[in-house]
This record gives C-alpha cells, structure tokens and sequence, in this order.
C-alpha cells in the first residue's frame, strides 16, 4: 500500500532551472532545438510532447498550438506574458517559447512526471486520507494566492490542471495558464471557455467574474477530493450548469460520514453562490481545516475508501464526455460546446458560434431563475 506522506511539504517543489523571462523566437522551429519524444497529453486547444534538449540532455514538455491567424498567436503571447509574471514552485515553469511563422507554436515548460493528482489517489495502491487530501489542498490554495497576489485570474482550475511532482511524493503544481487572464477590475470580464462541472454560477449566468470565480472552482475540488463525487454534476452538460446556478449541494451521502466537519464547512466557504460572500485564497489559508492538523480528531486520518471508490466511477464519467468545454458569451446570452480536435482557439470559437447550443426556454429559465 501507498501511505501518501501526511506532513507540510517542507518548501516549494523544486525546477530543474531558474524562472527566466521568456522572449518567443519568432521564424524558428522548436524542433531544431529540442527532440521531441512522445505524446504526454491532448486537450482542446493542443498536446502536449515529452522532448529532451538536443545540446544538453535535458528533459522539458513541450505544448504544440496550431494557430493560423494573428488572433491565435496573440493568444498564446498572452499565456507567455502571464507565465512570465508567475515565479513560484508550486505553478507550472515557461522556459521557452517558439514561433515557426507557419501554423504552429510551441511553449517548453518544465517536465512534471508524477501525473495527474485524481489518477494518483485513484491508483488501487494508494491510500486515500482526509489528512492527504488537506496537504494537497493547502498547496493548491497557496498557489492560487499567488496567482492572484499578481492579479491574474487562472480560470480553468481543475483537477486534470494538477499534477503531482512525483509517483510517491506529496508536492504537486498547478498548470495550463491557456485561459488566464489579467484581472482588471474596470473592465468586465464575461465571455469565458469552462468546464461545466468546476464554472462558477457568474459564468453560466453571463455576469462579470473575478478572483471568486477561480474559489468556486477550489470549492468543486475539495468537494470531489474528499467525496469523489461531483456535486453539481447532472445527466447533460446543460443540467450541470443549471445546477451550478442553483448552487444547491449537500452532505447526505454515506461517503462523507469519514469527512470532518472542518473539511466540510472549508467547502461550504467556497461555494457560495454570492460570489461577493465567498472566501478569498487569504482566508482559506487561515481556515482551521489547512491548519493544526495534528489538533483534529482521529477521523481526519482515516482512509476514505468510499471516496476513492466514487472517484473511479467519476474519472470514468469524465472520460466518457465527447467535450467539456464551452464559450459562454454574455452578448448572445448563449453557453456554445467546444468540441475535441487539433484546433487553434479562433477555429474553436468559430465552429461554435456554427454549432451554437442554444438554451431551450425551459432550460434557460432554470438557469436564470
């Protein structure tokens, strides 16, 4: 069995290099440079490569873009700008970026070889424990902190978004900062891409977001961490979202009877569907659950196997969506599914607006109501 180590990471996750500012090479092929080894990830808008420097030995990822107008390179010099502002150990690290003045860039980024922290504690051999889930929450939160100490919001926070530093270690880091942006609190920031089961009720409902938005989605974590249940999750992509602006949830299932009253009211600060009541990172770093541990009765050391039953059952509901993400468009008031393919974002944002799923009436008003 796998005993997850239930004490503070002492520091931050290590880098195999320095946080460097990353200037893009333009009309330069990244294959010239780095040997590019195998697929490690596909999602929406890329994949993701395992490569090894050519004149060094060196082991990075490398995340390939296809883009075929201005408007895409824009966006992914929009990510480039933003990573270069986040110099912290528990954030994904840029350490170059390149252009080929084609159809196609490519960030390099450090080589995270632990996996996504929902398939380690899935793992048959890993014990799952309210104490484990609090070690990798603390991390999350405090990464989120500094996300947002340099105002930027990430907005796609998730748990395929977490990655675990090593198979056996306790350190993880928070990546794809695709979707991030600058939070600027005279401009309203509205038509947004998201998952369905991690968006805030302000993004199906159309209204401004902010720093909140990425709490709720810290909330939806800890809820499935613990639980291995979603808990806004319904039989279609629309109910989900419905239920999301309900913000209707509970506690009655038999799985939370291991979980402390600590965790649970952490979770009940997080989604709350005023978003101008919910806890900012600063405060949830000050919240009992993520701190004196040790003080805390015995239940919160207990395995959760109920949770990790219900997060294998989850992991392959998840799976089985052909798309989870939307464009949520405050003008047209209309939610459109983003659908899987090597597309550049302006591609995506086309096709959707093709394809547009418009809220029935009925729908609609559930989501509105």
């Amino acid at each position: 069995m796998i005993y997850v180590d239930e004490t503070e990471p002492d520091g931050d996750p290590e880098c195999a290099f320095h946080h460097r500012k990353v200037t893009l090479k333009r009309q330069k092929d990244v294959r010239a440079v780095f040997e590019m080894l195998n697929e490690i990830g596909r999602g929406k808008f890329g994949r993701v490569m395992k490569c090894r420097r050519k004149d060094g030995g060196q082991i990075f990822a490398a995340k390939f873009v296809t883009c075929t107008r201005r408007e895409d390179r824009r966006n992914v010099e929009r990510e480039i700008e933003i990573m270069n502002q986040l110099k912290a150990g528990k954030l994904l690290q840029l350490f170059d970026a390149f252009d080929n003045g084609r159809n196609e860039m490519c960030l390099i980024t450090e080589y995270i070889g632990g996996g996504e922290l929902f398939d380690r504690v899935i793992d048959e051999e890993f014990v799952l424990s309210e104490k484990a889930c609090r070690v990798f929450m603390k991390q999350i939160v405090e990464g989120v902190h500094y996300i947002h100490s340099k105002q930027i919001i990430h907005l796609d926070l998730k748990p395929e978004n977490i990655l675990c530093m090593t198979r056996t270690g306790n350190q993880i880091k928070i990546i794809d900062f695709g979707l991030a942006r600058k939070f600027e609190p005279m401009k309203q920031l509205q038509i947004l891409f998201g998952t369905p089961e991690f968006v805030a009720p302000e993004v199906v409902n159309f209204e401004p977001v902010g720093y909140c938005s990425d709490m709720w989605a810290l909330g939806v974590i800890c809820y499935v961490l613990v639980s291995g249940l979603s808990p806004f999750m319904g039989d279609t992509d629309l109910e989900t979202m419905a239920n999301v602006t309900i913000a209707e949830y509970d506690y009655d299932d038999e799985c939370f009877d291991k979980v402390t009253d600590q965790a649970k009211d952490f979770i009940d600060k997080l989604l709350v569907k005023d978003k101008s009541q919910r806890a900012t990172a600063e405060h949830c770093l000050k919240h009992p659950w993520l701190n004196n541990i040790q003080t805390r009765r015995h239940s919160a050391g207990r395995a959760l196997t109920s949770a990790k039953d219900n997060l294998n059952h989850q992991r392959a509901a998840w799976n089985k969506r052909a798309s989870c993400y939307y464009l949520f468009d405050s003008t047209s008031r209309t939610a459109s599914q983003l659908y899987e393919g090597n597309l550049c974002l302006s591609q995506q944002e086309n096709l959707s607006r093709k394809t547009q799923t418009l809220f029935s009436d009925r729908i609609f008003f559930k989501i509105l109501s």
